[in-house]
């Protein structure tokens, strides 16, 4: 084989490992970003109204919660557990060990009236929760914001959410780019 013709085929080669070294690195480092860092997600329904809408865009951290548990008001998202394949958005009111009740369309925890209230009429109405509910130890209690528009914690196909079920906290919408922004 002459000199030229080798030349020219360690350059390509040499192209065609550099490029497919690339792929395969790009492939990698996603894969680690969405698995363990972050990732996007979407907001199907109004049951978060009037903080998420329906079709938003949200940047979920997957992160944080490696380090730390949920905190109260954060906004979390976990599988619904009557249906797997479907990602729940809702905002956590009730901490592991809490008692929480609801009496008179308000929010007790260990009976103090919840003192933020995101909901978007200000009332919370019971659907299958009687009385109060007292978590146990790697559980939560999450409402959507529009309360009488959520299959959430008050619903026995739901119910409280075990820890481990936790995806992360939603932390920024992304879309639609007029209203993108740190959540609260």
């Amino acid at each position: 084989m002459p000199f030229r013709t080798r030349r020219r085929a360690h350059r390509f080669y040499s192209e065609l490992f550099f490029w497919a070294s690339t792929v395969v690195i790009a492939v990698f480092v996603s894969f680690v970003v969405i698995t363990f860092v972050g990732e996007r997600t979407g907001v199907s329904g109004y049951s978060m109204e009037p903080t998420l809408k329906d079709k938003d865009s949200v940047l979920v951290d997957k992160i944080t919660y490696r380090f730390r548990d949920p905190e109260r008001f954060e906004v979390v998202v976990f599988p619904n557990p009557a249906d797997r394949k479907e990602t729940l958005v809702k905002r956590v009111i009730g901490l592991p060990g809490e008692t929480v009740e609801i009496r008179s369309e308000q929010v007790y925890v260990n009976g103090q009236k919840v003192s933020h209230d995101y909901s978007k009429d200000h009332m919370t109405l019971p659907i299958n929760v009687e009385g109060s509910i007292t978590l146990k130890d790697d559980e939560y209690f999450v409402l959507g914001d529009n309360r009488n528009n959520s299959m959430d914690s008050r619903d026995i196909r739901v119910g409280p959410i075990y820890r481990k079920e936790i995806k992360g906290r939603v932390i920024f919408r992304l879309f639609p780019i007029g209203h993108a922004g740190r959540i609260r």
